[in-house]
């Protein structure tokens, strides 16, 4: 459940406003103490982000073939997957 900006705003005026910890403030609120640290460092949450589910093999082997010494992070990013996806699709194509 994602707690509305509103309310994150009050947390953290309050918070300011009587000086209290994190740990009081999370206390009084009864949230999570580290709802109301993130909140401190950014109050909107983050955007969710997509991923494709599947990678084109052929894609796959261009990529590869075009950038040999790419780190998997950066295959990654290139297709939009998790690193572990494209460690799994190397290991499953050779």
């Amino acid at each position: 459940m994602s707690y509305s900006i509103d309310f994150r705003r009050k947390v953290i005026f309050t918070m300011e406003e009587e000086g209290l910890s994190i740990r009081e403030t999370a206390k009084q609120f009864r949230i999570g103490a580290a709802s109301v640290s993130r909140w401190i460092n950014q109050i909107e949450p983050k955007a969710l982000t997509t991923r494709q589910r599947k990678i084109d093999k052929s894609e796959l082997i261009k990529d590869v073939e075009q950038y040999p010494d790419a780190y998997q992070k950066e295959r990654a990013e290139r297709f939009s997957v998790f690193e572990k996806a494209i460690w799994q699709a190397l290991k499953k194509w050779d």
